[in-house]
């Protein structure tokens, strides 16, 4: 994978702009500091080795050479976009999740609100970030790093939540640029429902968890249980406890009875 090849495969698709990086710290720093600089709506950073990553809550994310997608994908939010910033994220994983289906034939769940499961083993997680003038999104970063190859999976000491690849799933050799080409597809055919009903409905469908008794940790010590019912309109979490659960440091696990 290299630019080249990669411009190559990509030019049927819309992109505003298109940066390859073979190293870079973060893919999100750079189509967050395009934003400022005027980048136009679906620009593309991609980088094939990723040093200083961040998943959510300034965890660190690294993508190894040659082994995994590290992308961020620049969008111009049009009004009715920026009235649903917060569904954004389950538009990426349900494009992850159509492109894992369509592609390999691989049955992928959203543990929400980030992170995208393979037999409920991490595959792939996102990260969206904003830059804002007051209280008007100038633009919106769409980071998604996914595990392709059996050398993007970290090392147990660093997993905070049991981890796969492509690799491993499919039992063989993975080709990223064609993972790539298929993710912005999907994106652009998602992109459409945004904050509609069908799009929470397909989130719904593809929710890891759902109907089985979760844990839920998040600041201060706090812990929440209760049966996983789904996600709301506004991408909230519900459970039959009757709490909705918002994103932030917030971590979601099943619990083993």
């Amino acid at each position: 994978m290299n630019q080249e090849t990669l411009k190559t495969a990509l030019q049927d698709l819309p992109l505003g702009g298109f940066r390859f990086y073979e190293q870079i710290g973060s893919t999100n720093d750079i189509a967050l500091n395009w934003i400022e600089e005027g980048g136009r709506d679906f620009s593309l950073v991609v980088a094939n080795e990723q040093i200083s990553g961040r998943g959510r809550s300034g965890r660190s994310w690294q993508t190894p050479p040659d082994s995994a997608l590290a992308l961020s994908l620049l969008l111009l939010p049009s009004i009715s976009e920026t009235k649903n910033i917060s569904l954004f994220t389950g538009l990426c994983a349900l494009a992850l999740v159509d492109t894992l289906k369509e592609q390999y034939n691989l049955k992928a769940e959203i543990k929400w609100p980030n992170d995208i499961l393979i037999e409920e083993k991490k595959v792939a997680g996102i990260l969206v970030e904003a830059s804002w003038e007051g209280d008007k999104a100038k633009g919106i970063v769409l980071g998604m790093g996914v595990n392709i190859l059996n050398t993007a999976i970290p090392d147990d000491g660093n997993l905070h939540f049991p981890a796969t690849s492509l690799e491993e799933s499919l039992g063989q050799k993975v080709d990223r640029t064609k993972t790539l080409h298929g993710i912005l597809t999907a994106l652009i055919k998602r992109r459409k429902a945004l904050g509609k009903a069908e799009m929470v409905a397909a989130w719904n469908e593809n929710l890891a968890f759902r109907g089985k008794q979760v844990e839920i940790k998040g600041g201060a010590e706090q812990v929440i249980q209760g049966e996983l019912l789904g996600v709301n309109q506004d991408g909230s979490l519900r459970l039959d406890t009757a709490q909705s659960i918002h994103f932030g440091d917030v971590h979601l696990r099943p619990m083993r009875l």
